[in-house]
């Protein structure tokens, strides 16, 4: 087991399996599907676990984030990422908690917030974890967050 300290953005707890992102996470690109289109039943199962629709994460496209631990240096793209985050948090499409090795971007802080203040199971978001985490954390490990800020690996 490995620890790493970065700053609790939405404090909270959580224990879930990670999914790793080694470049930039597009939100609305990554939602978009999930969002749109979660409840046709024509659709099946794809769009019910949140599947990452951003074909240009190689790392997470087609990969479920629903109640995962969404691993990742920054979010890019599109000025809605925040309203983006705080719809899947609302909706129960998001994943378990979200963790940045960088700063986190104001779009994505302000989507925790609204998250936080506005829907009934605010996601645990810490940010500044470093890049050691995103080069040690692996898709399946069990991370552990604490409400300081403290993320277990393993």
């Amino acid at each position: 087991m490995k620890q790493f300290k970065g700053r609790p953005v939405v404090a909270g707890t959580c224990t879930a399996p990670a999914l790793v992102s080694h470049g930039g996470f597009n939100t609305l690109a990554s939602f978009q599907g999930a969002l749109q289109f979660g409840d046709l039943p024509v659709i099946g199962n794809k769009y019910k676990q949140t599947e990452c629709d951003d074909q240009n994460n190689k790392d997470l496209y087609r990969k479920p984030m629903l109640g995962k631990a969404l691993c990742l240096p920054q979010t890019i793209g599109s000025t809605t990422g925040g309203m983006i985050l705080f719809t899947a948090n609302v909706m129960g499409k998001c994943p378990a908690c979200l963790l940045f090795s960088e700063h986190i971007d104001s779009l994505a802080a302000a989507g925790a917030a609204l998250s936080a203040v506005w829907s009934q199971s605010p996601m645990p978001v810490v940010d500044c974890l470093g890049q050691e985490f995103l080069d040690t954390v692996k898709d399946g490990d069990s991370i552990t967050v604490s409400e300081d800020g403290t993320v277990t690996v393993g």
